[in-house]
């Protein structure tokens, strides 16, 4: 493959053809061109992204060298997820407590919205569904510029938005998709069309990683019911559906809040105390959000999950008593220092 030369900004210290792809393969390194000087011979030391993957020193100003060598596998400064989901003006759940809980995890986060509603504490009024065109859009808006380390995918509402974003995620290839696959609000509106649910089986579900159904989005999936007597079972039927993993959440069953996850062999069963509290205004959304940004920095699937469900408690156990109904869990109080 042969990547053009750029003249470099001296304040922008990585400038590269859109056309060449962050994981260009040029044997086992990905080289970056200059326009002044000659190029370095591979053997001499590469310059790295400070804070990133890499290691070594950011410099000051642009580099004396023609060429950036990069290792295979690209150059994103920091780990980076994208969120494709509904929006809540409220700042509970959706697009806004994905945003909060990858940066929380110090992810980069970026987003393609798929729907805008209008809710809050109390419940959803109204929802206005984007076209899939603007869609489409979005995604490849971020997929040809940044390439993120994890997706996870929320609301989607329509069949029509289902397979724009299935078509865009065929032709991008991400990995590490994770599919909260939400159907109902906290508030009990419904956040998914009836004739939808197949469409997403068949279209989303194969290109997953892992898929969190909740035990009601679980039965709509199985079409049976689900409790822990049955869930190992409702896990395997999910499992041949498509993704590489499923993790049915059981904060809907008696008893503790434990989740079930299975990678088509073995069963690893987290348990958890439940919490009394009203503040669990978009805790799925900030799980499964935990849960790519943990995959997006390197974790192992059990270890993600584990990660995440510690998150999400904390999260809980310190939510925010704001609103006249289902108030929102904490995203930052790992962040933000209790007053004494």
């Amino acid at each position: 493959m042969r990547v053009e030369k750029v003249e470099p900004d001296p304040l922008n210290l990585i400038q590269i053809p859109r056309r060449v792809p962050w994981n260009a393969d040029v044997g086992n390194q990905v080289c970056f061109f200059f326009a002044k000087k000659q190029p370095v011979p591979r053997e001499e030391p590469a310059f790295f992204i400070q804070k990133s993957r890499f290691a070594g020193d950011f410099p000051s100003k642009a580099p004396t060298y023609s060429t950036f060598v990069m290792p295979k596998g690209g150059m994103n400064m920091i780990q980076t997820a994208l969120t494709i989901a509904g929006s809540d003006s409220s700042g509970g759940a959706g697009i806004q407590a994905d945003i909060k809980t990858m940066s929380a995890h110090g992810v980069y986060a970026m987003s393609v919205i798929t729907a805008v509603t209008a809710q809050n504490t109390l419940g959803v009024t109204a929802v206005e569904d984007i076209s899939p065109e603007i869609i489409q859009a979005q995604l490849d808006a971020v997929f040809t510029d940044i390439i993120p380390d994890a997706v996870k995918i929320g609301m989607v509402s329509r069949k029509e938005s289902i397979a724009a974003i299935a078509d865009k995620l065929v032709e991008y290839r991400p990995k590490n998709v994770v599919l909260d696959p939400v159907m109902v609000s906290k508030s009990g509106c419904s956040l998914l069309k009836p004739d939808a649910a197949q469409t997403l089986i068949a279209r989303l579900l194969p290109l997953c990683r892992m898929v969190t159904p909740n035990i009601p989005e679980a039965e709509v999936l199985t079409g049976g019911s689900v409790d822990m007597s049955n869930w190992e079972d409702t896990a395997r039927t999910i499992y041949e559906m498509g993704p590489d993993l499923v993790l049915i959440k059981g904060g809907h069953l008696e008893g503790d809040a434990a989740d079930l996850l299975y990678d088509g062999k073995e069963f690893t069963v987290f348990p958890c105390e439940r919490i009394a509290t009203r503040h669990t205004h978009g805790t799925g959304c900030t799980l499964s959000s935990a849960i790519a940004s943990n995959l997006a920095k390197g974790l192992e699937p059990v270890e993600a999950v584990r990660a995440a469900k510690d998150y999400i408690t904390g999260a809980i156990s310190r939510g925010i008593p704001l609103g006249h109904g289902v108030g929102p869990v904490h995203h930052f109080y790992r962040l933000w220092q209790d007053e004494d």
